[in-house]
């Protein structure tokens, strides 16, 4: 089933929740809305799903405008974050809640249960309650709740934010496989940009209730389209500075540590400001043919598959620098002298805003 917003809006008093927010979601996707605390990302899946009307703009899934329609009537599965499961309840009866209510037959709510206790790896634990179970148990029973009512469109709203990073982990895999053997299209909203990338087919970042770029998860940290994403999504280190130079594939841009050479996005202008954004895996240390800088280690940091550097350039600009087999790498001491440096093509000239 596929999904079309068309100018979303959404008010709350003074407050704009969503701000014109378009989309269109393929069927069968794994699309995730992510962006922090506030971002309008949340508020725009519950117009989705229902459990709010729009200000204005429209909703469309498949040929179908659904923004007028109550939640049951959208054909639509909904995974909260705080579970909610009923806690006098089995798992069999919490599953059998929504099938109840759609008055199916006792054999066919049966048959469900047992499929969707299956799907979820959750076969022998129908008769317990939801307080005999682990978080991620628990969540497996709310996405067998969702998943028995056949939907056409899985929401799920920040389901594993609630749980230990390991079970995280897992539970975020076995809902990537599911949804992949399902093919059901599916809207998941997160905070957490690792999950957004390792689940996604398609990620949208918001911020202040405006989408600022929808892209694959590997286009969208490799090739960001302005600073919040870059910044938001993984590590970046930032140069603020002024495009000299702008060509088809090239920039040369002033910046605070001196002549930088990048890679241009759409929105940057010869002789305007940008900043060039640079992940600290794509730093090395010592000389390369363009952009070497001579700085100082100022603080070295063991992050298990990585060795973190800061790095002191130009006096008074910090880059981050992973080195990435730091198990054959002698940990250099804190004021020792090193060079930096990265090509070109790592080094993005963004436009200094987001608007």
């Amino acid at each position: 089933m596929k999904i079309r917003l068309s100018r979303v809006l959404k008010r709350f008093g003074s407050v704009t929740a969503v701000d014109g927010a378009s989309l269109e979601i393929g069927d069968g996707e794994l699309f995730t809305l992510l962006g922090p605390s506030g971002c309008g990302k949340t508020t725009l899946l519950r117009l989705m799903a229902g459990f709010g009307t729009p200000d204005g703009g429209e909703i469309w899934f498949g040929d179908r405008r659904v923004d007028g329609l109550r939640p049951y009537e959208r054909n639509i599965g909904m995974v909260f974050q705080n579970y909610a499961l009923w806690p006098h309840m089995t798992v069999k009866a919490n599953i059998a809640y929504g099938l109840k209510l759609r008055k199916l037959d006792g054999p066919t709510i049966a048959e469900r249960i047992a499929a969707g206790l299956r799907k979820v790896n959750l076969a022998g634990l129908e008769l317990r309650y939801p307080g005999q179970l682990s978080g991620g148990q628990q969540q497996r029973v709310a996405l067998a709740r969702a998943l028995v009512l056949n939907p056409d469109i899985l929401l799920l709203d920040e389901p594993l934010s609630n749980l230990d990073a390991k079970i995280r982990v897992q539970v975020r895999a076995e809902i990537r496989a599911l949804q992949k053997d399902l093919r059901i299209t599916t809207v998941y909203v997160t905070h957490d940009q690792e999950e957004a990338l390792s689940l996604s087919d398609r990620v949208a970042v918001m911020r202040d209730g405006r989408v600022l770029q929808v892209a694959p998860p590997k286009e969208l940290y490799e090739r960001p389209l302005g600073r919040f994403v870059a910044d938001f999504v993984g590590t970046n280190n930032f140069l603020a500075g002024t495009c000299r130079e702008i060509g088809a594939d090239r920039v040369v841009a002033e910046t605070t540590v001196g002549t930088v050479r990048g890679s241009p996005t759409p929105r940057v202008r010869a002789g305007g400001p940008c900043v060039l954004a640079v992940r600290p895996e794509n730093i090395a240390l010592g000389a390369g043919p363009e952009n070497t800088f001579e700085g100082r280690v100022v603080l070295a940091s063991y992050l298990g598959s990585t060795l973190r550097y800061d790095v002191e350039v130009a006096g008074r600009v910090v880059l981050k620098v992973d080195v990435g087999d730091p198990w054959h790498h002698e940990v250099l001491p804190t004021g020792a002298a090193v060079r930096v440096t990265f090509p070109a093509s790592a080094a993005l000239a963004l436009p200094d805003d987001d608007d």
